[in-house]
């Protein structure tokens, strides 16, 4: 039997006289659903697991406390609220017994009180925070539905007397899609090919075709780059340059290849301690070394050190579990049953790693060579040179830089007047020296020293061919751990310094236990995580692909299902989808396939006045997802839209472009950003270079990847509009887009026509065509009155414009193109 669902949010607001009369015996309150998020948010920042901040030794989290019989009273009396302290307290008018206390800011709702005194008055049944509870795989009947997930939705949209929507316009429909799975937009062909196609698995095989589509790994790993808190660089003031990304490209390549999401989860946390681990499998673990490293002046190793730690502990919990486990490393959580001993449990696995905190070097050991064979060939032949060419110089400067036996050189009178650049290298062996130093001594100290001269200069020449090399060898850091476990310690307020009781690596007691035979080491809690016992991976990760697809998940507070995130509306539809995954071997590729041949999915994003006012975050899911797409989607897609966009893959960041002078201001002046030219400005967006203090401008309401980020936000303010009207992509762009036009067809109405394809996979109505073509023709007179402005807009970008076209009317297409790439329909995917 198909259980109902709930929608407590939205049914509570409405209040159930909008769908039918209320029942003559009120329902018995669900205490996961209904009374523990009252007691969450009113009582436990006093009375919950924090003992360090707990009133009263009473503990409302814990039913043995909040029931246990008082000197001559109780709190919660099962059966009689008349005498249950807790209604007493929760509705007196005396302010000083009036809980919660006035002065917290705090109070509860006539509706809340009802609930509390009905709980108690049916016998106060307790139970535990839903997010905690085993998934179980609710029974669907899909013979009428015909999709496990229209059923599901089917029960929730009768209980609110709504039905689902009519299907989206095909068109629409493979725009969404495309977008969805592939983070570009379908070309015309395949437009015209779906749409040309009557077979009944048409959309099927549309959707086959995307998740084999390389590009469906680029737009599946930009997520997993805000969640793994990807960047180029340290960050911190010298944010020096890293090299991660060969494990971003690993990353395209595991979700391009279906590597199930267990393994992927497995291998980013311990694929080093795989048996016999392979080189990708090492390279994965990468993800937990993409922290910040802090190398400013005056940071304590031992601090940074034990930073990295817990942030590793941070990104893992809110990564795959879905709790904000930061919360503990002060006190124990407020909210939430995670002790500050469980908090620093869970540290412990990672608090093995070799780094030991020092300095700001971007690859800090342990590291990965990923360098070729050849590339160490040539740097062993290049380094064999150095010594008998060193062995010269260092004989050299006994004589060039006279001075008592065993000394410096910068005790020899011939150096005064050098500085400290020049005077450091002297001081060491000519074989240590690096090109610059060899430069500066050379243009400094080697003046009417022609043999010294020529000596540095052969010497420059070997050491500045083993730099370029040297430069071309990748290594990337990784995770290794100790040979002799490292003790951890509770901090007290979660000072590196005040170390409390020690703890052994474990999870918390309100999770599933581990194995007995268990190690007590990363691969270990890694097997842990994505085991079909720990009820919480699966949900979390479910919910955030839903997110994906739908712009809200089934619990819109990805990054927290503890108790003081979202109880799910569709809670059945989300422990479907979860154990669904798990049973099909945690593919994520069959998971996103399933949910996108959904009617619930296919559906019309239209929505009525009276729809809107009902459910305006379409929780219900009676009609299709439609929201503004991300920045980065927007850029890759006007530049497929376009014909800009270059089909590469892998290797170092890149640099697009971007208004001069914004790195110098955030660096003061130490580093200045240089803009690509050719093919490299126009990569996808997956592929840009990003330093972490300044991260691209194109890409607004981007995060600063500090930290791990599951839910970004979306706006839509002024400063958008002026970017994506002003900015030299989408200008240049646009200019593209309509070379391509004019020289692709004919008449006005052909090429808009191209215009509204290539970029929203549909024709314009004639309302459209006939406002875009009134504009079309303003801006011809306007560039004929004024031709340098069309050829200085012409001018924008670095691709070269055609002289095969009349630069008045390739201006005022281009402006016609900017417009169709600023429409509300194009930034947003409905």
């Amino acid at each position: 039997m198909l259980r109902p669902l709930h929608f407590l949010p939205l049914l509570l607001l409405v209040g159930g006289a909008l769908f039918g009369d209320e029942p003559d015996t009120p329902a018995v309150p669900d205490f996961s659903r209904e009374i523990l998020p009252i007691l969450s948010n009113n009582c436990f920042q006093c009375h919950g697991p924090d003992a360090n901040h707990r009133e009263a030794e009473l503990r409302l989290d814990v039913e043995a406390n909040a029931k246990a019989p008082r000197d001559g009273y109780m709190i919660i009396d099962p059966g009689d609220s008349a005498v249950s302290e807790m209604i007493y307290h929760i509705t007196t008018d005396d302010e000083f017994d009036r809980m919660p206390p006035l002065d917290s800011n705090k109070s509860l709702s006539r509706s809340e009180i009802d609930l509390l005194t009905r709980w108690i008055d049916s016998g106060a049944e307790w139970g535990r925070h839903w997010a905690f509870d085993p998934i179980a795989r609710p029974e669907v009947m899909v013979e009428e539905a015909g999709h496990p997930i229209d059923a599901l939705v089917a029960v929730g949209l009768a209980e609110a007397g709504l039905t689902r929507s009519t299907e989206a316009a095909r068109s629409t429909l493979i725009r969404r899609v495309t977008l969805d799975l592939t983070g570009l937009p379908p070309t015309p062909e395949e437009v015209d090919a779906f749409l040309n196609d009557d077979a009944d698995n048409a959309y099927a095989r549309v959707v086959d075709r995307l998740l084999a589509s390389p590009a469906y790994g680029e737009r599946m790993a930009w997520d997993w780059m805000e969640v793994a808190r990807y960047a180029d660089t340290n960050g911190y003031q010298a944010d020096n340059i890293r090299t991660m990304w060969p494990w971003r490209d690993w990353v395209v390549r595991a979700f391009n290849e279906n590597l199930p999401f267990d393994e992927f989860t497995i291998w980013q946390l311990a694929g080093d301690l795989l048996p016999e681990a392979t080189q990708e499998q090492i390279m994965a673990t990468a993800f937990l070394r993409n922290h910040p490293i802090n190398g400013e002046g005056g940071r304590i190793p031992e601090e940074n050190r034990v930073d990295y730690v817990l942030d590793m502990t941070d990104t893992m919990g809110t990564a795959w579990l879905g709790l904000t486990l930061s919360c503990a490393r002060c006190h124990d959580h407020k909210f939430d049953p995670i002790s500050q001993q469980e908090y620093y449990a869970f540290s412990a696995y990672f608090n093995q790693t070799e780094v030991d905190g020092s300095g700001g070097n971007p690859k800090t050991p342990p590291v990965l060579d990923l360098s070729t064979t050849e590339q160490h060939a040539r740097m062993a032949a290049e380094q064999a040179k150095v010594p008998a060419l060193a062995a010269i110089i260092d004989e050299l400067e006994l004589t060039v830089f006279p001075r008592p036996e065993g000394e410096p050189a910068s005790k020899s009178t011939k150096v005064l007047g050098f500085d400290a650049t020049v005077l450091g290298p002297l001081d060491g062996p000519a074989s240590k020296r690096g090109s610059n130093s060899l430069r500066r001594i050379l243009e400094t100290a080697a003046i009417d020293e022609p043999a010294y001269a020529a000596a540095l200069a052969d010497l420059i020449e070997v050491v500045a061919a083993r730099e370029a090399v040297a430069a071309e060898m990748v290594k990337i850091m990784v995770m290794a751990d100790m040979p002799e476990p490292r003790a951890t310690y509770v901090l007290n307020r979660g000072l590196y310094s005040e170390r409390a009781e020690p703890v052994s690596p474990g999870v918390p007691a309100s999770l599933p236990d581990l194995p007995p035979s268990a190690p007590e080491n990363r691969l270990a809690l890694a097997e842990w995580i994505v085991a079909n016992a720990n009820p919480l991976t699966a949900r979390v990760i479910v919910n955030r692909y839903w997110q994906m697809l739908f712009g809200m998940g089934l619990v819109k507070t990805p990054e927290d299902f503890g108790v003081q995130g979202e109880i799910p509306p569709q809670a059945e539809l989300l422990d479907w989808l979860a154990s669904e995954f798990q049973e099909n071997g945690w593919d994520v590729k069959a998971l996103l396939r399933t949910i996108v041949t959904s009617a619930t999915y296919r559906q019309r994003a239209h929505v009525t006045p009276a729809l809107l006012e009902l459910d305006p975050d379409n929780r219900l899911l009676a009609r299709g997802p439609r929201y503004r797409m991300p920045a980065w989607m927007l850029r890759d897609q006007a530049l497929a839209a376009s014909g800009l966009l270059v089909d590469q893959r892998g290797g170092p960041g890149v640099f697009p472009y971007q208004p001069p002078g914004v790195w110098a201001e955030a660096s003061f002046s130490q580093r200045h950003y240089k803009p690509d030219t050719g093919e490299a400005l126009y990569r996808r967006s997956l592929y840009t270079f990003w330093r972490r203090t300044t991260g691209p401008t194109v890409f607004f309401d981007a995060q600063a990847r500090f930290v791990c980020t599951v839910n970004t936000p979306r706006t839509n303010t002024p400063m958008h509009a002026l970017a994506l009207l002003n900015d030299t992509t989408y200008v240049e762009a646009a200019r593209v887009m309509a070379e391509r036009a004019l020289q692709e067809t004919g008449t006005p109405s052909e090429r808009l026509e191209r215009i509204f394809t290539l970029t929203l996979a549909r024709a314009p109505d004639a309302e459209e065509a006939s406002i875009l073509l009134r504009g079309l023709r303003r801006h011809v007179d306007e560039f004929a009155a004024a031709p340098s402005q069309a050829k200085a807009l012409l001018a924008t970008g670095d691709w070269p414009a055609t002289d095969a076209l009349d630069p008045i009317e390739h201006a005022a297409w281009t402006l016609l193109c900017l417009s169709v790439l600023n429409l509300d329909e194009t930034l947003n995917k409905g």
